[in-house]
């Protein structure tokens, strides 16, 4: 299985997803946007936390790309905002540079 920042790194989004995703993580609060995000009450620590939210995000992305009536693009801003934080977060505890 790919390490989990280089399956972000491959990540091809729209732009506009992205900078929104970036500006939002500076308000992002992990007890709060984590758990409601994830339906969970025990958070998980950043790496599961990431594997999860990129599977959400890439059903979402389908969505979006087929332009499903069910797509939510205001999910979709909250989950790629989760997956920046967290990844963030993850970068940090191993010492690696933040990219996003």
């Amino acid at each position: 299985m790919q390490d989990i920042l280089t399956r972000l790194h491959a990540l091809q989004r729209p732009q506009t997803l992205m900078r929104a995703a970036r500006m939002g993580a500076d308000s992002y609060r992990r007890g709060t946007h984590l758990r409601r995000l994830l339906g969970c009450s025990t958070l998980p620590r950043s790496g599961p936390a990431l594997i999860r939210l990129i599977d959400m995000e890439a059903e979402l992305n389908v969505q979006r790309k087929m332009a499903d009536t069910g797509y939510n693009l205001i999910r979709h801003i909250e989950v790629l905002i989760a997956i920046v934080s967290e990844a963030r977060m993850l970068r940090t505890v191993q010492g690696r540079p933040d990219a996003t």
